[in-house]
Formats: C-alpha cells, sequence, structure tokens
C-alpha cells in the first residue's frame, strides 16, 4: 500500500456502531431487462466473513457524494465488512484515482467499488483488477462499455428527460430561452443528463442557447452562469448540476433577473433540496445516492460469496418539486445533516 493511501489522501475515523433503520425493499430495475421489469430489491443479512472492499469516489465536496458514502460506511457497517474509501479530489483528477485504483490492488482489498471520473480513462484498470479475480462494482457514474462484474446506477437521460418534460409542463404555449450546465465533459453523466434534456426540449417552444460545460465546484459553475447571463439576458430559464444552480441562486439576483429567470437542478443535492423548500428552486430529478450506495456494497458483497446478483441494478427515479416533495423518501436521497464522511469502517 503507498504512503498516499495512509498519511495523504486517507483519514481514519472510528466508526459507530448505530444502524441505520432498514432500507429495503427498494424499487429497481435490472437495465438489461428495461424498466418495465422492476422488482423489489432484498439485501443480504449479514455478509458471511469480513470483505475488505475498497471504494473509489470522484471527490466528496458536495452533498451527493457525501450522501453516497454514507450510504457505503452504513452499508459496510450493516453487513459486518471492511470498507476503505478515498476519494480523489474532483474530476480534473483523474490521475490520481488511477493512482487510488493501484492502492487498492497493493492493499489486496477483495473487491473494488468505483465511481469512475471516466469509463474511458477508468477502463483499463477494471481489466487489470478483473485479471487479478478482484470484482469490479461500478456506483452512480454511468458505465456502458467498459467490462466491469456489475453496475448501480439510474438512467441519466431519463433525469435529463424528466427535468425538461417538467420545465415544458410550466411553460406552456410560452417561447422560452434556456441555458443548460450539464456538468464537466467526459464524466459520462452530464453527457447523459444533457441527452435527455435536450431530446425534452426537441421540437418544442423551448430553445437551448447555451451549453456551458465544467467542473461540479460552485466556483467554476458560478462563473460560467455569470457569463451566460451576460451573453443571453433575455433567458427564462437554468438547467445544470446542481453547483451550477447553487452558484445561479446569487447570480440572476446580482443581474437583476431573480424575478424572471427559473432554476431547475439535474439532480438532487442538500443545497437544492434547501432551495426548493425556499422557493428559489422549481424541481429536480433524484439519483437517490444513499440507496444506490447501499446496493452497491450488497453487491460487491453478493459476487464475493458466489450469491445471486443483478449485473446492472437501475433505480426509479422521482421528480421532486413544491407539489411532491413530501411524498418521497428522502433517507435514501441524503444522508444525516450531521454526518461527516467517514473514511474507514474496520
Amino acid at each position: 500500500m503507498r504512503a498516499g493511501l495512509i498519511a495523504g489522501t486517507l483519514v481514519c475515523l472510528s466508526c459507530s456502531a448505530s444502524f441505520a433503520a432498514d432500507w429495503w425493499p427498494a424499487k429497481v430495475y435490472n437495465e438489461v431487462d428495461g424498466a418495465q421489469a422492476a422488482f423489489d430489491y432484498i439485501p443480504l443479512t449479514k455478509a458471511e466473513k469480513k470483505w475488505h472492499l475498497c471504494v473509489l469516489f470522484p471527490h466528496v465536496k458536495d452533498s451527493m457524494w457525501v450522501a453516497a458514502a454514507y450510504g457505503v460506511v452504513e452499508e459496510a457497517k450493516r453487513l459486518g465488512v471492511k470498507l476503505t474509501l478515498l476519494q480523489a479530489g474532483g474530476y480534473e483528477n483523474l490521475p490520481r484515482q488511477i493512482s487510488q485504483f493501484d492502492d487498492c490492488v497493493a492493499a489486496r482489498t477483495d473487491a473494488i467499488v468505483t465511481g469512475a471520473i471516466s469509463e474511458a480513462g477508468m477502463a483499463k484498470k477494471f481489466e487489470e483488477g478483473l485479471s487479478k479475480n478482484i470484482p469490479q462494482i461500478m456506483l452512480i457514474n454511468p458505465v456502458a462499455d467498459a467490462k466491469v462484474t456489475a453496475k448501480v446506477s439510474v438512467d441519466y437521460p431519463t433525469l435529463g428527460r424528466l427535468a425538461g418534460e417538467y420545465i415544458l409542463s410550466n411553460h406552456t404555449g410560452s417561447e422560452i430561452e434556456v441555458a443548460a450546465f450539464p456538468g464537466p465533459q467526459g464524466s459520462g453523466w452530464a453527457e447523459g443528463f444533457n441527452q435527455g434534456f435536450e431530446e425534452a426540449l426537441s421540437g418544442s417552444s423551448a430553445k437551448i442557447v447555451d451549453t456551458k460545460w465544467g467542473d461540479t465546484g460552485v466556483a467554476v459553475q458560478l462563473r460560467l452562469v455569470e457569463d451566460s447571463l451576460q451573453t443571453y439576458p433575455d433567458v427564462s430559464v437554468l438547467w445544470g448540476a446542481p453547483p451550477a444552480i447553487e452558484a445561479a441562486v446569487g447570480a440572476v439576483v446580482d443581474a437583476g433577473l431573480d424575478n424572471k429567470v427559473e432554476l431547475v437542478s439535474s439532480y438532487e443535492n442538500q443545497a437544492m433540496y434547501d432551495l426548493l423548500r425556499s422557493g428559489d428552486v422549481k424541481a429536480f430529478p433524484t439519483l437517490a445516492p444513499v440507496l444506490e450506495a447501499r446496493i452497491a456494497i450488497d453487491t460487491a458483497v453478493r459476487v464475493l460469496e458466489s450469491k445471486e446478483f443483478t449485473e446492472a441494478v437501475m433505480i426509479v427515479p422521482e421528480m421532486l418539486s413544491v407539489e411532491t416533495v413530501d411524498e418521497v423518501n428522502l433517507d435514501n436521497i441524503f444522508a444525516p445533516r450531521d454526518w461527516q464522511p467517514v473514511y474507514t469502517v474496520d
């Protein structure tokens, strides 16, 4: 194991013995069979041995990935397995995620669960892991072609379409200009969101006048939003990743457009939920990252114990708006507000 895994990247914290309430049955579907084959996911009660799982995330800079961290940590504790969580610090840090993958292999971990910064950038690493008989489980970020053992995600074009359809339902018959901020180009998930969003608006009264790509940091997205508002002062809707929409709340006020521009997020984080409650954000579809993370850990254990598992679990997405926010199970979406990322379960 490299020194960076011990000293620089990994912060070792003690884990409490508390357990969340039962999170199952969870409505999911098998991507191979399609959305019509929805079923109730039931996890294992306990692992047969104390497997060591290594988990790689792009970052924990926003509450979505913090929620995913909460999910993997709590499920590892519930099942009784060891877990090491490493985060690369951002989507610009592919070399760091590759190095962290090598650390997981060197540490002789039993399985690797990855939220990939880039499918293309990590594909060879997944193959290396499989060649060493280390199961490769993909989490949240889409992996379309790379060879892996299993994947747990959500259909990103579907989430993009849900957001686009919501916008159209609130602007019936009116022509609107839309600016889009999908996220980091090359991540896969950002392109998926954007694909579905464009499909939903195609041929409608809504016109996408600007699409800007960038890392999921609020400061980066703020510059993109401000530039777009200056270039397209008649824009009616801003749609994009939560950091962009969070930045846009203040940007539209500064531009004197706070009563003219509607904000819709492409997925959820804690800030989006708070802004939905306050009325600053109109709606967003859910990734349910806590649920995805729990299923990924359970899947890894199932693979290691040669038990039946689903190779491509897809979460059934929901659209949160002011009208529906009280109908959704938030335990699948957010970590507790006072929870801080824990990087080891031993």
